[in-house]
């Protein structure tokens, strides 16, 4: 009988194979493996077709069990391959596949079949995790040569942490296109890394160093002089430069906007992959216990029945749960968007962001707590707690957790303010009631000082109305 295509495989075949095509990737030796030789890996597993670029929208389901597949692993290979296999198909070819033509679209099929390698150049050094969507690094349209000038202005500018950018053909690049001296916005750019194999010139490369984990991905910091790219590199499904002028394609539809579509689809495998690093490593942790004998006056009862511990895996079973079906259903509305190729919507949106936190905290918290039960098995080198700075990954990618509850808060108190709260205040929330009471102190604070100042002063009763607001949204979200 003939083996179905990988178009026609059911769901439980496509894993399966998905599974066989990987077993080398997670017994691969982490700390010898040079960056070419993991990323060899990556090509291999990109030129099996098994996932195609496309399958983000046209197989959704498909691209979040892969991500769940390789961080099944991640007690044992830690963060790196994942962010390689990550970086790739979210963030630099789902960024082709949201703000790219059908022309440029199709430019990922030939990436595929040659096995290229993407990165995803956002980041800068004074622009981190902790910044946002602030870019320095800059797009100059030449209106004589029909191209874009890429530069980093100064030392700040340079893009930096940027995974798999060592050993990439090509990168996505946001910069701020300027065009007549003004500037239009951050924009995304496909360009060339290498070709045939050497840097393209202007572009500088260097390697961020050592980690604590995730030594076998290399993470660089990439300085653009005077780097010129064609027209065409600009990803200009909704935006694009015609006849010297800037023309938006689709009314109400900023770049700025499509760029961070993104996040959407990363939070969520980033949520899953958190959990799936605590989940094996209290699977592990738990044989270890029910096998490890401990002394007693009477009997031999085993670690994972001392009290403190029995209550700990207990409580992070429910705790996963909760966890694993509220992400399930941000995943599963999720995908619905991503085959209408559609941007979600708002409480999508919300949920998305809580779910991504929540999964990332809930997992730190608890894989910290059972490295301090479990005695010295937790020092001891092969048990994945050597890993757990996979989690500490987790919690800054695509959107730190702390940004992430800020603009919750934030958001939360405008809408405080433009619908205030009717009735008598005893009869308000507990939610609403700390809407109003840290607004009043933001309102008090701000008459001393600058917004920002007064911002900082509460910043933990902005977290508590954070924490606030994720109960709220996983308790009603259906």
């Amino acid at each position: 009988m003939q083996a179905p295509s990988i178009s026609q495989m059911s769901m439980p075949e496509w894993t399966e194979a998905f599974k066989r095509a990987t077993v080398d990737i997670a017994k691969m030796d982490i700390h010898g493996i040079s960056y070419e030789a993991s990323a060899q890996r990556m090509r291999d597993l990109l030129r099996t077709g098994l996932l195609k670029h496309t399958d983000l929208r046209e197989n959704p389901e498909r691209f979040f069990e892969a991500h769940r597949l390789l961080a099944a692993h991640s007690t044992q290979t830690g963060p790196g391959f994942w962010i390689r296999f990550t970086v790739h198909y979210n963030l630099m070819a789902g960024t082709v596949l949201g703000l790219g033509t059908e022309e440029q679209v199709a430019l990922l099929d030939d990436m595929q079949e040659r096995g290229e390698l993407g990165c995803f150049s956002l980041t800068e050094k004074l622009a981190g995790v902790n910044s946002g969507l602030i870019v320095n690094t800059i797009a100059t349209w030449d209106e004589h040569s029909q191209t874009f000038e890429l530069n980093c202005p100064d030392r700040g500018a340079q893009k930096n942490w940027i995974s798999q950018g060592l050993v990439a053909d090509k990168t996505v690049v946001i910069a701020d296109l300027r065009l007549n001296g003004q500037s239009c916005g951050p924009h995304a750019f496909l360009v060339d890394l290498r070709r045939d194999g050497a840097v393209v010139p202007g572009v500088t490369l260097k390697d961020m160093g050592r980690k604590t984990v995730g030594n076998d991905l290399d993470n660089a910091a990439i300085a653009f002089a005077n780097v010129r790219v064609p027209k065409g590199a600009l990803l200009s499904r909704y935006a694009d430069v015609e006849g010297g002028r800037y023309v938006q394609k689709v009314r109400g539809v900023p770049v700025f906007h499509m760029i961070g579509q993104r996040l959407f689809t990363g939070r969520v495998a980033v949520a899953q992959a958190a959990l799936a690093f605590r989940r094996g490593l209290f699977e592990a942790t738990q044989r270890h216990a029910d096998a490890k004998k401990c002394w007693a006056p009477e009997g031999e009862p085993v670690l994972s029945n001392v009290p403190q511990l029995k209550a700990l895996f207990a409580e992070a079973a429910d705790k996963a749960d909760v966890l694993e079906r509220f992400v399930g259903k941000c995943e599963a509305k999720l995908c619905a968007y991503l085959r209408r190729n559609e941007m979600p919507d708002i409480p999508l949106t919300e949920a998305i962001a809580v779910a991504k936190v929540k999964c990332v905290e809930v997992s730190i918290d608890l894989c910290h707590r059972l490295k301090n039960e479990v005695g010295s098995y937790a020092l001891m080198a092969g048990t994945g707690f050597e890993q757990s700075d996979f989690l500490t990954c987790c919690k800054f990618a695509e959107g730190d957790t702390r940004i992430l509850m800020q603009k919750m808060a934030r958001d939360r108190l405008r809408l405080h303010q433009k619908q205030p709260p009717v009735g008598p205040s005893a009869e308000w929330d507990e939610e609403t009631k700390k809407c109003n009471e840290l607004l009043m102190k933001l309102t008090e604070a701000e008459k001393c000082g600058d917004k920002q100042q007064a911002w900082d002063a509460h910043w933990v009763e902005v977290y508590e109305l954070a924490e606030i607001i994720m109960a709220r949204i996983m308790r009603d979200f259906a």
